[in-house]
C-alpha cells in the first residue's frame, strides 16, 4: 500500500533518475550533446523515466523506512539501481534494434543514480537526527556508562526516537584511548572513577549503564557513584539478548541482582544442539515449572518436529504452551497435563507421541517442605525418574537428559537423597540400554520457583524485615537462560550414563545477596529494611557440593561442563532396594523409607532423627502441635 510518504520518495527517485541520465549524457559529451544524439537522448529517457521506478517497486524499495537507513539499505538500493540499469539498456538495445550506442553513458547513469539515492537517504537521516529528533528537551540529562557497540546502539536508537526519552550528554568509558574522543557526535567525558563528579557537572539525571558484560564488581561500583550523585541508574540486557544486534528503548531496565553476579555469557556448540534437536520429537516432563518452561523456550529455537509439554500442573502448562504458539507459530506443540508418578500415563504418553529426545525436569524441590513430606518426594523424584527414564529406555528414546541438583551431593535432607537415588538409577539402567542417558547437575539458579530472590523482593516491599537462615551460608547461583542452555549443551555431548557438573562460578552468601537487594530497591540494609536471621530449616546445609568423594571430575569439549568419572553399578540390586523404598514410601512409613534411603544413598546423613521428631523448625513454628511428651511418636507429615 502506498503512503503520502512513499509516493513522495517514488516522485522524488524519479527526479533523481531524470537529472542522472541528463547528468550522463553531459558529461559523455562535455556538456554539448551533438544534434544526432538527441534522438537517443530522448529514447533513453523515455525508458529510464518508465523502467527504472517500476523496477523500484516490484523489488520493495520503498519498504524500508528511512528514519532506519543503515549500510544494508545502501546495500539493496545498490541491488536495485543496477537491476533497473540492466533492464533499462536492454530495452534501449531492442528499441534501436541493437544498433551501437555509447555504452559509457550507462555506465555513467548507474554511478550518479546510485550516488543520489544514496546520499539522499543519508541526508534526510542526518537532518531528521540531528534537527527533527533532537530539538526536543524534554528528556532527562543522561550519561551512557560505555562508550563501546552496546553504547553506540543505545544512543542510535535514542536518536531514532520521535521524542527524546532521554538527553545523551556524554559517555563514560575507562579505555584511555576514547577520552576526549566521540562517538557518533557525543563525547567521552572520563571514567568511570570520575562517575560522580561527572554526574554533578553536567547536571546530569539518569545514567544508562550499557555494558552488558561487566562483571558483577564493576556494576557494583558504578551503582555506588549514581546512589552517591542521587541520581537513577539503568542498565542494559546481558550480551546474548544483544547478540543480533538490535536494541530498543524498552529493554533498558532496573538493575536486577542476576546483573550483579556478573556471569559470563554462554558460548553455545549451534550446531552441535541442532544435531539431535532440529526436526526431533521433543519431550519436557516439568514444562509448566521454571526451569522446564525455560527448557521449552530453548528447544523450540532449534526447530524441532514437534515439542511435548509435560506436566501435572495445568495453570502453568497453559501459560507456557500460548506463550510458545505466540512466539513460535509454526511449531507442533503438544500440552499433556500427566502425573510422573503415574506409571501407565507415562508409558501411553511416550507410546503415542514417540518422543526422541526427553528432557526429565519434573521435581519437588523445595528443600524443608519434602522434610514434612518424604513420602511424596520419593514417590515424585525418585519414582517419576524411573517412570521417565524406563520409558525412555522401552521406547528406544534416543536423548534423555534428568535435571539434578548440586543437594544430592552428600544429601543431608530427603530432597537431595530423592534426586541422587533418581542419579544412582538412570547410570545403572544406561549400562543396558540404547538410550543415551545424561544427568545434569547444578546448585541454584535466580528466579526460579523456591528461588529466595522472589521471597526477598516480598519481604522487602512489605517494609521487611528480610530472613536469612544463617550468616555463614553460602549457595553457587546461576540464571535460568544460562543454565537451560549449558542443559542442552549438555544433552549433545558423551555417549551415555555420564553425569555432567555446570560451571558454577564462585559461591555467594546469602546475607549478600539480601543487601545487594535491599540497594537495589534504593533503601539501606539494617536502617531502612532489617535483616533478620532465623536459623538453618530442616536438612539445610550452610554450603552445597557438587562432588561426592571419589567422583574424578574430567573437562569436557566446552568450558563450562565437567564430566564425572564413569561409575559401574549393578541394576538389580538397585531395583531390590527400590521396591523396598517404593513400598515404605505408599504406606508413609517414615523409619522404613529413610532406612531404605540410606541404602541406596549411603552417603545420605540426615540432619537429624526422623523417628520420633518433628523437624526442628515446625517444632519451634507450631509448638502446639508437639507437647513434650516422651511417650508421642510424632512422624514428619503435617495433618489437618
Amino acid at each position: 500500500m502506498f503512503t503520502k510518504r512513499r509516493i513522495f520518495a517514488l516522485i522524488f527517485d524519479t527526479t533523481f533518475i531524470c537529472l542522472s541520465l541528463c547528468l550522463a549524457f553531459l558529461l559523455r559529451f562535455d556538456f554539448s550533446i551533438p544534434p544526432q544524439q538527441l534522438e537517443l537522448f530522448k529514447e533513453c529517457l523515455l525508458v529510464v523515466m518508465i523502467v527504472k521506478p517500476l523496477v523500484f517497486i516490484a523489488t520493495g524499495f520503498y519498504n524500508s523506512l528511512w528514519r532506519y537507513a543503515s549500510v544494508q539499505d545502501a546495500v539493496e538500493i545498490g541491488k536495485g539501481v543496477t537491476i533497473a540499469s540492466f533492464i533499462a539498456v536492454f530495452a534501449v538495445f531492442f528499441l534501436r534494434e541493437f544498433t551501437p550506442v555509447p555504452r559509457s553513458i550507462f555506465v555513467l547513469d548507474w554511478i550518479l543514480l546510485l550516488a543520489f539515492l544514496t546520499t539522499s537517504r543519508l541526508i534526510w537521516r542526518i537532518i531528521r537526527e540531528t534537527y527533527v529528533v533532537n530539538k526536543s528537551t524534554e528528556g532527562p540529562r543522561t550519561l551512557i556508562v560505555g562508550a563501546g557497540e552496546a553504547g553506540s546502539l543505545l544512543l542510535k536508537e535514542i536518536r531514532r526516537q520521535p521524542h527524546a526519552s532521554y538527553q545523551v550528554c556524554g559517555f563514560v568509558d575507562d579505555d584511555p584511548e576514547k577520552k576526549g574522543m566521540r562517538l557518533h557526535g557525543v563525547p567521552v567525558l572520563g571514567a568511570t572513577r570520575q562517575l560522580k563528579s561527572l554526574i554533578s557537572a553536567h547536571e546530569v539525571e539518569d545514567v544508562i549503564i550499557a555494558m552488558p558484560s561487566a562483571d558483577g564488581k564493576a556494576l557494583r561500583s558504578i551503582m555506588d557513584s549514581c546512589k552517591n550523585a542521587n541520581v537513577t541508574f539503568k542498565t542494559l540486557p546481558s550480551i546474548g539478548e544483544l547478540i543480533d544486534g538490535t536494541l530498543t528503548i524498552s529493554q533498558i531496565k532496573n538493575v536486577e541482582i542476576d546483573d550483579l553476579l556478573g556471569r559470563e555469557p554462554v558460548v553455545l556448540d549451534r550446531e552441535l544442539i541442532g544435531s539431535y534437536l532440529n526436526k526431533k520429537r521433543v519431550l519436557v516432563s516439568g514444562a509448566g515449572g521454571s526451569i522446564g518452561s525455560e527448557i521449552c523456550r530453548q528447544v523450540a529455537l532449534f526447530g524441532p518436529e514437534k515439542l511435548i509439554l509435560l506436566d501435572q500442573a495445568e495453570t502453568p502448562l497453559y501459560a507456557i504452551e500460548k506463550e510458545l504458539i505466540a512466539r513460535f507459530p509454526e511449531l507442533r506443540i503438544m500440552p499433556l497435563i500427566a502425573d510422573v508418578r503415574d506409571r501407565d500415563k507415562v508409558m501411553a504418553a511416550f507410546e503415542e507421541f514417540e518422543p526422541e529426545v526427553v528432557f526429565h525436569a519434573a521435581a519437588y524441590k523445595h528443600v524443608p517442605m519434602m522434610e514434612y513430606n518424604p513420602g511424596q518426594a520419593i514417590l515424585n523424584n525418585v519414582f517419576g525418574s524411573r517412570n521417565i527414564a524406563d520409558a525412555a529406555h522401552r521406547f528406544k528414546v534416543r536423548n534423555m537428559v534428568m535435571i539434578s541438583t548440586d543437594k544430592a551431593v552428600n544429601p543431608t535432607n530427603v530432597m537431595g537423597a530423592t534426586k541422587r537415588a533418581a542419579e544412582i538409577y538412570i547410570q545403572a539402567l544406561s549400562r543396558t540400554s540404547s538410550t543415551k542417558f545424561t544427568t545434569v547437575r547444578f546448585g541454584n539458579v535466580l528466579g526460579s520457583n523456591g528461588s529466595v530472590i522472589p521471597l526477598f523482593k516480598e519481604q522487602i516491599a512489605k517494609g521487611g524485615p528480610v530472613t536469612v537462615t544463617d550468616k555463614r551460608i553460602i549457595r553457587y547461583f546461576m540464571t535460568i537462560p544460562e543454565a537451560t542452555q549449558l542443559v542442552l549443551q549438555a544433552g549433545s555431548m558423551g555417549s551415555g550414563s555420564e553425569v555432567l557438573v555446570l560451571d558454577m562460578g564462585d559461591p555467594v552468601r546469602i546475607i549478600d545477596l539480601a543487601e545487594e537487594l535491599i540497594r537495589l530497591s534504593g533503601l539501606t540494609p539494617y536502617e531502612d529494611i532489617d535483616i533478620v536471621v532465623t536459623g538453618l530449616r530442616p536438612g539445610e546445609k550452610l554450603f552445597e557440593e557438587l562432588l561426592i568423594d571419589g567422583e574424578g571430575i574430567l573437562p569436557t569439549t566446552h568450558e563450562k561442563i565437567k564430566v564425572l568419572a564413569p561409575v559401574t553399578l549393578d541394576i538389580e540390586p538397585i531395583r531390590q532396594e527400590l521396591e523396598i523404598l517404593y513400598a515404605a514410601a505408599r504406606s508413609n512409613s517414615v523409619d522404613q523409607l529413610i532406612e531404605s534411603l540410606k541404602r541406596l544413598v549411603p552417603e545420605f546423613k540426615p540432619s537429624y532423627s526422623f523417628i520420633g521428631q518433628a523437624p526442628p523448625t515446625f517444632q519451634r513454628v507450631r509448638p502446639d502441635l508437639f507437647p513434650p511428651s516422651p511417650s508421642r511418636k510424632v512422624l514428619p507429615m503435617r495433618k489437618n
